[in-house]
């Protein structure tokens, strides 16, 4: 199994947008793609919570069944399609895969 995290800091301001809207947006469309292709085992994007301690904006915590999995997803149009998006509304960007 493969886990792959991303983490996302946001512009103040971006696309039109204040960082809260860009936030829900990205989740949104991060959300759709939670099934779009096999082996997805876990998909999960959440938003930094007021009171709660946050460094970032947006997080996905996945799980893939392999690395095929996890390229297929990366390749597939649908995620391909939000990443013009994202790109423009970021600050910064982490990203960790590891197997277990």
């Amino acid at each position: 199994m493969l886990k792959h995290i991303v983490m996302w800091k946001l512009k103040d301001q971006a696309e039109g947008a204040d960082r809260a809207a860009n936030a829900q947006k990205m989740k949104e469309l991060l959300d759709a793609c939670a099934g779009i292709v096999p082996g997805i085992l876990k998909f999960e994007v959440a938003l930094a919570q007021p009171g709660l301690e946050a460094t970032y904006d947006v997080v996905l915590y996945s799980e893939f069944a392999d690395r095929a999995a996890l390229d297929a997803y990366q390749d597939h149009p649908q995620h391909v399609a939000l990443k013009p998006f994202v790109i423009a509304v970021r600050e910064a960007r982490q990203c960790m895969d590891y197997e277990i």
